[in-house]
């Protein structure tokens, strides 16, 4: 018998035979700017060396939210009690000096900065933080007594007076509404999410597995199909199997995973327009994706000798996107819906976007992830 064909066999099915066995492989033996535990660590650290993102006079930006979120997963999942010990001392600011900055819950985007006192209630036991986000989870439910009748509708329906269609509040509503799962125990936290997700998947998902930025704007945007992705991974990782939207989320997600693939550029990531093929690379929303391979392979949800691959070069590819100062580059600003696909293609690029860095703390802490 041949042993080297056979040595080859053996060393092949112990690779293949385990979605643990492949991911590992995949995940690990990063070259040293790829290291996910140095990585999510700089820009971690660079978060404290940032003024706060403001929502014009709404308080606190989502995408600093974001970030300051992800670090504070990457700080507890590294046991890094200083890190998480410096995050919570820029959030103690909040509830004195700067309690002008929170954000008033008016708004999908402002709703979300409730996944960050809730997460920091999860670490610590503290109440003030409990107390301080679980309004912002329910208030989403609430119909307020101004409510335009669109709102009133949705209300009426059962969904968020919050719904707009929006490719971004898929992630906004999920996050802050698993966080009060979390916390409470009370499933219809949770139940919420799941059933504004497929609302949005059945209304707005293409039949190429991808996300128009809102109905009226048809161009594939990457950041906007960046929240679909991650708001369906957050629900994925959440909800149990048993439950009735389960399989129509993993569906959605599925598809779009599978579309994807098909879009990847020259970089071995996605472009500001993902199906553009001469459109320029953007890493807020490649890292979204990455994000999401990564949890698929990890859980079990894609096939890991197929995505495997896929994330871990986006990742690789992604890490050479941050600059000397810690920066994320090629980071779209924020961008709102425009019927124009000129609006996309001239859309401003710029470094250390809260947009770009939250994804990558995200990245660095799945590949951690065990």
């Amino acid at each position: 018998m041949n042993v080297k064909k056979l040595l080859s066999g053996v060393l092949c099915a112990l690779f293949l035979g385990s979605g643990t066995v492949v991911a590992q492989n995949y995940f690990k033996d990063f070259p040293i700017g790829a290291k996910p535990e140095i990585v999510g660590k700089k820009l971690s650290e660079r978060l404290m060396e940032t003024k706060h993102q403001l929502y014009f006079d709404r308080g606190i930006h989502y995408a600093e939210v974001c970030t300051w979120y992800g670090a504070l997963r990457f700080a507890e999942l590294t046991k890094d009690q200083e890190l998480v010990n410096k995050l919570r001392n820029r959030f103690e600011l909040l509830f004195h000096i700067e309690k002008n900055l929170l954000p008033p819950p008016i708004h999908v985007d402002q709703n979300m900065f409730g996944c960050l006192p809730l997460k920091l209630y999860r670490m610590t036991g503290d109440e003030r933080y409990k107390d301080l986000g679980l309004p912002y989870a329910d208030t989403q439910w609430t119909l307020p007594e101004n409510a335009k009748p669109e709102e009133k509708e949705w209300h009426k329906k059962g969904y968020s007076w919050q719904t707009r269609l929006w490719i971004d509040d898929m992630y906004m509503i999920t996050i802050v509404q698993a966080e009060a799962y979390h916390v409470t125990g009370d499933k219809k936290y949770i139940n919420r999410a799941a059933e504004e997700m497929v609302l949005y998947l059945d209304e707005i998902q293409r039949e190429n597995g991808l996300f128009y930025h809102a109905p009226d704007v048809p161009y594939y945007w990457g950041r906007g199909d960046g929240w679909m992705a991650v708001g369906m991974t957050e629900l994925l990782k959440n909800l149990p199997e048993n439950d009735p939207n389960y399989k129509r989320i993993y569906k959605g997600y599925r598809v779009m995973m599978e579309s994807l693939k098909k879009y990847i550029n020259q970089d071995g990531v996605w472009n500001q327009l993902i199906d553009v093929k001469d459109c320029w690379t953007e890493s807020s929303g490649s890292a979204m994706f990455a994000y999401a391979m990564i949890m698929g392979v990890k859980n079990g949800w894609l096939e890991a000798e197929e995505y495997g691959p896929i994330a871990r070069r986006a990742w690789i590819t992604l890490c050479n996107f941050i600059d000397d100062n810690n920066d994320v580059t090629e980071v779209c600003i924020g961008t709102g819906k425009k019927n124009s696909y000129q609006y996309y293609l001239d859309r401003p690029r710029i470094a250390g976007d809260y947009h770009g860095q939250a994804p990558m703390i995200w990245c660095a802490t799945a590949l951690l992830e065990e």
